[in-house]
């Protein structure tokens, strides 16, 4: 049976299923995936009955909960999946900054880094917060109103 063959059946990627012939030196040997038996041109061919095998065993130590999820999950675009902040994180910190510029006047050197010790977060994702909120800061300005938060 062909590499092919055993995805199909397994429901492996690619990687996965490289990775299981690739590290078969370090798996115990009842778990270990079973050595080619024939290649053909480029293509690698295993005994059906020692892939089988192998399958049952694997499927009972290790289950089949992530195959076919390799590498690290997809994130939604806006950084709630890498451990940033979410845009509701983000909106509400925003609107404080919003605010200690309304309070103020206007911006001044700091005021992230004094809203991060304020508040308990990281100077960087401040001074985001703070480089948006003086773009409606200004836009108010311009209008001669306050601007709603959204």
């Amino acid at each position: 049976m062909s590499r092919a063959w055993i995805r199909k059946v397994t429901g492996a990627s690619a990687a996965t299923a490289a990775r299981w012939y690739a590290q078969r030196p370090q798996q115990p040997e009842d778990q270990r995936h079973p050595e080619v038996v024939c290649t053909v041109g480029r293509i690698h061919y295993f005994d059906q009955q020692a892939v089988e095998g192998f399958w049952a065993a694997w499927q009972q130590d290790v289950g089949t909960g992530r195959l076919g999820a390799a590498g690290r999950q997809p994130g939604d675009g806006k950084g709630a999946n890498r451990g940033g902040p979410s845009r509701e994180q983000r909106e509400r910190a925003v609107v404080v900054a919003l605010e200690a510029l309304r309070k103020a006047g206007g911006h001044s050197r700091g005021l992230a880094a004094q809203l991060a010790r304020e508040h308990d977060g990281v100077p960087r994702s401040w001074q985001r917060a703070v480089s948006e909120a003086r773009e409606r800061y200004e836009a108010e300005r311009s209008e001669g109103s306050p601007v709603a938060a959204s």
